[in-house]
């Protein structure tokens, strides 16, 4: 199946400091904005704030 522009991939970055990261996609239509998720970091060892980097 060909790559789609509507569904990019986005790298989502810790706000813990630690450097952990994830990578993911995400719809453009439905998040037009910059896509936070409360995720597991590891480093951290607890459940934090993820926001995309760009």
């Amino acid at each position: 199946m060909a790559r789609s522009e509507t569904r990019p991939v986005v790298t989502l970055r810790s706000t813990a400091g630690t450097g952990q990261t994830y990578v993911t996609r995400k719809s453009r239509r439905n998040d037009p904005d910059r896509l936070e998720l409360r995720k597991y970091d590891a480093a951290a060892g607890r459940h934090v704030l993820f926001r995309e980097a760009r």
